[in-house]
């Protein structure tokens, strides 16, 4: 029998529950729900909508029972709904068939809409799109804010939400690097992030990342302090899930004071310490039954960025370890087949010929675009090569930076493996000494495959010459960015060549090489050395960057050629080299971003135009510049004055889009930092030498001028007590302070103030009145401090050893020089330093043994830098390993000697520098230079 039409129809309600709506009705129908103007709609307190009996009883178990059932209300017309107007209608519509939006902050009110209404095509659609968000690789999804992920996982658990709390635990697990710096990260409830961190999709770049999030959580309000017994052991469950072999040693001996950590501490570096000793094929070993889940990496389908940086104690069997299986590790002669590969990585390609199973399962995670090994000196690269090409075929970027083991013949064999390869990082440690050069052609074969670099950093190596360059050239056709900084062995011939081959380059970073007349005619040149027709526009036209420090071969003539068609420059370094202001003044364009003159003869007046031309200027290194004080008198009228002229550079500052960060010295003054308002407000970093006069009231208007400095370098300026003391109270983002040869009234009581965010710190003759106690406050006030210099403090001890190595166990960087008699009784109490990269002791006293290189090679493992002199050697010299042992870090030595002049009193004068003996280690030899200057 049909329904009349009242009885076909139902009219609903809905009471608008936000106050700021009108007192209006408004009527609607379901019929015409492909014209609702929902902005409109929202704006009426109440809403009636005129919606079908028979699709809401069939749609809605909620409506089902009360509309067809025993109710009173199944024979109404009129049913009042109490609930969010625009969840009741997205939910209206979805029940209707139509398509609605579900976000971050709607799901949780579908969902519960959706439980309470029991709409299942609606449950169904927030399932789906939570299981989209939480399990696919698609990057291009919306993201889910943790604040709304932390109350859907709530509610799911209070209402039996069926799949939400998996979910959303397998969304934050895959997405942790997103929301561990996440502001609502420390609202995070234990029982998630236990679940997120067992997860199998956790993912993370590194192990460190996981550790210090933890670290972060546990300090959010304060969660160490007054725990209960059951809250203490959640802390101890949470932390025991990190693997700590794989943290770099820096991380764990700098956060051992943590109170989350300390517990693990000293047992995570000697396990560190003993992987590091431990040979692949012992490790291999060593192990039980079953995946080692302990010592692999994690890794995961959706891992894109990997970083095993900082971390020596890594060896290819760890790495192989984390890209096998769990069912290979159920063969019991799983131990055999991986020591078998790791003895000779090629074996296993001619196995997989003659029987696939003699090769090792390894598995592939292509999402994985960027890997980081830099600092794992114990690594086999051929068998790391092997294993990267088959895990990572996707692989873009590879940093492997300060590992002298990684030859030319590597560098090429990646290129030959890693197809889609854009950008690799060799960087190592160099010295700025550039030795007589012999051109060296290219006599091989060239590789006849090409490769997809476009990102070629080889900072550092002297052990590159021109033949390995040309052949890395042929295969690098693609080249848009390359870094040859201290390369020595290069020619400018050979740079030429590979300038005129690589017609893509546009940024060039050529500081402490041969670049010079040669190289300058191949940017400029329309037609290439190697006879090839090239575009009309030369290479220099379209060079973006050019950074050329300490390149003085070049004539003024050919420097003009070059700077007049880099219409593109975007960063552009000329630091120490002949540039004129005739030159500089030539440079065409206005998308400078980035200027360094340092040392140079640059004028303000040529400075000043070229500032002008570029409003987008954000960084500006110009110390050194002594004509920067020069008045151009001829160009000046009887109404100018010296003051005016003198501030021209900074109001032309002043007027662009924003300085973050300023390097200067002559002409710079109180004056000079009023006329960069307002743009200093975005000043970074500020560096201030000699020959600048900031003087005290300009000194307490930093922090104020400009509240983002980071970094604050001052070297030959009055500073007192009161002034620094402003600095470092109001200075909340500080984590750099250099004070050198600055002059004034200041002590202890300026440091005395909480700085945990500083990180590096040197003071240079100043701070003679520095005493052991004095140094212990300083532990207290900047207990994170990785890198400190310290010249000049004739107070201390060797007492001061114990207190550096408690205070700052994480350090990277010491340098010690003429302090007192720090080393008067040896150097055995700064062992506690565990992960010294950067090591120079000097004038501290005639205590140090005359092993003291060779034991140092064992107490530092990451020592890479090392700086001494023979007047604190105990025995006269010192012992220099001629040989490196395998995983030694030791990069560059440098032993001074000096020579004492007495005074005309006969007292005993300040040590005269003589000579300083540099040891190179360049990956395949020792190379020693006799220099006769101070390094």
């Amino acid at each position: 029998m049909a329904l009349s039409s009242l009885d076909e129809f139902v009219i609903l309600v809905v009471n608008q529950q936000d106050a700021s709506s009108s007192s209006q009705d408004i009527s609607i129908s379901a019929s015409e729900i492909t014209s609702w103007d929902l902005s409109e709609i929202l704006s009426y307190g109440r809403v009636k909508v005129r919606a079908h009996r028979t699709r809401l009883i069939q749609e809605s178990s909620y409506f089902h029972g009360l509309l067809s059932g025993s109710f009173s209300e199944s024979g109404l017309d009129h049913i009042s709904v109490e609930w969010n107007l625009q969840t009741f209608l997205n939910l209206l519509m979805c029940l209707y068939g139509y398509d609605i939006e579900i976000t971050s902050s709607s799901f949780l009110p579908l969902f519960e809409a959706a439980l309470y209404f029991g709409v299942e095509k609606l449950l169904f659609k927030c399932k789906s799109w939570l299981s989209v968000l939480a399990l696919s690789n698609d990057t291009a999804l919306p993201k889910l804010e943790l604040s709304d992920l932390i109350q859907m996982w709530s509610f799911g658990l209070e209402h039996a939400g069926e799949f939400v709390p998996d979910l959303c635990v397998a969304y934050l697990a895959k997405n942790f690097m997103l929301v561990k710096s996440d502001k609502y990260f420390g609202n995070v409830p234990y029982e998630l992030l236990m679940c997120c961190i067992k997860h199998s999709h956790l993912t993370v770049h590194s192990e460190m990342h996981l550790a210090d999030a933890l670290l972060v959580w546990l300090d959010t309000g304060r969660r160490m302090s007054d725990l209960s017994d059951s809250s203490q052991d959640n802390t101890i469950n949470l932390m025991e899930q990190v693997r700590f072999s794989l943290l770099p040693l820096w991380f764990i001996a700098g956060r051992s004071k943590s109170h989350g950590f300390s517990k693990f501490a000293d047992q995570s570096i000697e396990l560190v310490t003993k992987l590091m000793k431990m040979p692949s094929t012992c490790l291999v070993d060593s192990l039980t039954d079953g995946p080692p889940t302990d010592l692999r990496v994690r890794l995961t389908e959706y891992s894109e960025i990997l970083d095993l940086s900082g971390c020596p104690q890594l060896n290819e069997a760890r790495l192989l370890l984390s890209i096998l299986p769990n069912s290979y590790f159920a063969n019991l002669r799983w131990r055999k087949s991986l020591k078998s590969f790791l003895k000779n990585p090629d074996d296993d390609e001619r196995h997989q010929e003659q029987s696939s199973d003699r090769t090792l399962p390894i598995l592939s995670f292509e999402s994985v675009k960027e890997i980081d090994i830099s600092k794992c000196q114990r690594l086999d690269y051929k068998a790391v090569i092997k294993c990267f090409s088959k895990s990572f075929p996707s692989l873009r970027k590879l940093r492997a930076a300060y590992l002298l083991n990684i030859k030319v013949s590597t560098m090429l064999e990646l290129l030959q493996n890693f197809r889609e390869l854009t950008e690799v990082d060799l960087t190592v440690d160099f010295a700025p000494i550039i030795p007589v050069q012999a051109s060296v052609f290219y006599s091989g074969q060239g590789h006849c495959s090409l490769s997809n670099i476009t990102r070629l950093t080889l900072e550092g190596r002297s052990d590159i010459c021109d033949m390995e360059l040309r052949s890395i050239s042929r295969v690098c056709d693609s080249l848009c960015y390359l870094n040859i900084k201290g390369c020595a062995l290069l020619s400018d011939a050979c740079i030429a060549y590979v300038i005129q081959r690589c017609k893509k380059l546009c940024s060039l970073i050529v500081c402490y090489t041969s670049f010079s007349e040669n190289s300058i005619l191949a940017l400029c040149a329309s037609i290439s050395m190697t006879n090839e027709h090239v575009d009309s526009n030369s290479l220099a036209s379209s060079l973006q960057m050019l950074h050329m420090s300490k390149c003085e071969g070049s004539s003024e003539t050919s420097l003009l050629k070059l700077i007049t068609q880099t219409q593109k420059m975007k960063s552009l370094c000329l630091r120490d080299t002949k540039v004129s202001d005739s030159v500089l003044c030539e440079l065409p364009g206005s998308s400078l971003e980035a200027l360094d003159i340092s040392n140079t003869m640059i004028s303000r007046m040529a400075l000043a135009r070229v500032i002008s031309r570029n409003p987008n200027l954000k960084s500006l290194k110009a110390r050194g510049c002594k004509n920067l004080l020069q008045l151009q008198v001829d160009e000046r009228t009887e109404n100018s004055s010296p003051l005016f002229s003198g501030q021209e550079v900074f109001k032309c500052l002043s007027k662009g889009s924003g300085l973050e960060e300023l390097e200067i010295s002559w002409g710079f003054s109180y004056f000079s930092l009023e006329s960069l308002r307002p743009a200093a407000s975005f000043l970074r970093v500020i560096s201030v030498g000699l020959g600048a006069s900031l003087g005290e009231d300009a000194l307490k208007l930093l922090p104020s001028t400009c509240p983002l400095l980071e970094s604050i370098v001052l070297c030959f300026q009055e500073i007192s007590d009161s002034a620094l003391t402003s600095i470092l109270t109001s200075s909340k983002h500080l984590q750099e302070l250099a004070l050198s040869y600055c002059f004034g009234d200041i002590s202890l009581q300026s440091f005395k103030f909480s700085m945990p965010n500083l990180r590096k710190l040197r003071l240079e003759r100043v701070s003679r009145w520095m005493t052991n106690d004095d140094l212990l406050v300083l532990t207290q006030s900047c207990p994170n401090l990785t890198e400190l210099l310290l010249v000049g403090c004739l107070h201390l001890n060797s007492d001061c050893q114990p207190i550096i190595s408690a205070g700052w166990p994480g350090m990277i960087s010491l340098h010690l020089e003429e302090c007192g008699s720090i080393t008067e009784n040896g150097v055995a109490s700064l062992y506690g330093c565990i992960a010294l990269e950067d090591l120079l002791l000097r004038h501290n006293g005639s205590g140090i043994q005359k092993s003291f290189l060779l034991d140092a090679t064992l107490k530092f493992p990451k020592l890479r830098l090392v700086s001494l002199d023979m007047c604190d050697a105990k025995e006269g010299g010192f012992d220099v390993p001629e040989e490196k042992e395998e995983g030694c870090s030791l990069s560059i030595v440098k032993i001074s000697r000096c020579k004492s002049e007495r005074c005309a009193l006969g007292r005993g004068a300040a040590p005269v520098h003589r000579e300083t003996l540099v040891m190179l280690w360049n990956g395949q030899n020792l190379t020693k230079t006799l220099l006769k200057q101070r390094l």
